[in-house]
């Protein structure tokens, strides 16, 4: 294979970098509506739980901003999204959903993390196959 087209084969198009910042765009406006008002303007203590939640939230979109810029180095960002927001779908919400105990608090939760259905969609799949499973790792000493 000439280098040429190993360095086409790496690219990712113009219009997936597009998609990757569009996706990055939704999730900084997304959480900066519904977690950053609660953090900036916090009136009451918040549970251990909810303060975690909120402050990972947070970071989430403020790292996304990051991904305006840099697309495809923030990549790991939407791939931890992707995985935690999967497992708790897998785990908690859909043996929840088939045995019938959905509650109200589970069911907004699980809508607002089915969002993560569009991800794969963007994710450049080639891309993170090259450059994070196929690619030599770092040196260990």
């Amino acid at each position: 294979m000439d280098a040429n087209r190993a360095v086409r084969m790496n690219e990712v198009s113009l219009f997936r970098l597009y998609l990757l910042r569009g996706l990055y765009l939704l999730i900084i406006v997304g959480l900066g509506i519904v977690v950053w008002p609660g953090v900036i303007h916090q009136e009451e203590p918040w549970e251990l739980m909810e303060g975690v939640v909120a402050c990972m939230l947070a970071a989430f979109s403020a790292l996304s901003v990051l991904g305006l810029r840099y697309p495809l180095q923030m990549l790991p960002l939407l791939l931890w999204e992707l995985v935690w927001k999967s497992i708790w779908l897998i785990v908690v919400a859909l043996p929840l959903w088939f045995s019938g105990q959905m509650d109200e608090s589970t069911w907004a939760t699980a809508s607002s993390c089915l969002l993560v259905v569009i991800f794969p969609f963007v994710i450049p799949w080639r891309y993170v196959f090259t450059h994070y499973v196929k690619k030599h790792g770092d040196r260990w000493h």
